[in-house]
Order: structure tokens, then sequence, then C-alpha cells
């Protein structure tokens, strides 16, 4: 079983960042993890994800040139660094971890979630 806890949501203005973590506990991270987010009344969508075993990385195309993603393998850590954010990225961010090493970006497809974080981007 993999616990995921993320970390460093909160409040910022536009054109702000902010650094979200999610630490996993248990036995490993899983094969691929990603951020999704979620934001009121709209479904969970992929921000960005990649495979533990290869340097791949992906993101969704609103978040490209603004977000970059990373992982810190001895702390088993990773990170969603989050620059010139807009109020339209204001949101529920959730870590996840699919047991497949593949890229999704379906949320159905992730088998293990964290609780999120929220982040609030003011204009």
């Amino acid at each position: 079983q993999v616990q995921l806890v993320e970390s460093g949501g909160g409040l910022v203005q536009a054109g702000g960042s902010l650094r979200l973590s999610c630490a996993a506990s248990g036995r490993t991270f899983g094969s691929y993890t990603g951020w999704f987010r979620q934001a009121p009344g709209k479904e969970r969508e992929f921000v960005a994800g990649f495979s533990w075993a290869a340097v791949s990385t992906y993101y969704a195309d609103f978040v490209k040139g603004r977000f970059t993603i990373s992982r810190d393998n001895a702390k088993i850590t990773m990170y969603l660094q989050m620059n010139s954010l807009k109020p339209e990225d204001t949101a529920v961010y959730y870590c996840a971890a699919r047991r497949s090493g593949t890229h999704s970006y379906k949320p159905e497809e992730y088998n293990y979630w964290g609780q999120g974080t929220q982040v609030t981007v003011s204009s």
C-alpha cells in the first residue's frame, strides 16, 4: 500500500509561485506518478507526471512553460513548482500514483491518491 501526502498549497497573487510536495510512505511510490487538479464544478484533470524508471515527463498544455515536476529519489518525494500562477489555476491539487509505468492522463487509471492541497490564486 502507498500513502501519499501533499503539502505546500496556499493563497498567492496572480503571477506568483508555489511549490507543492508529495511525500510517499509505504512500499514504494508506484511506477508512474502525477499531479492532478480539480476546480469547483469541474472534472479532475491531469497536470503533470513522470515515470520513475524513465526520464520522460508529461505536462498538460495549459501548464507548459509555467509548471515543473521533479522528484527526490532519496526522500521519495515529488514536487510541482508552479510559476506565473493565474486565477484559473485555482483548484485542489492532488498527487497520484499508479502501478503501471506508462503515462496516463486519466484519473481512473491511478491506484493511489493523496488527500489534496488547496491552491488559490487571487487576481
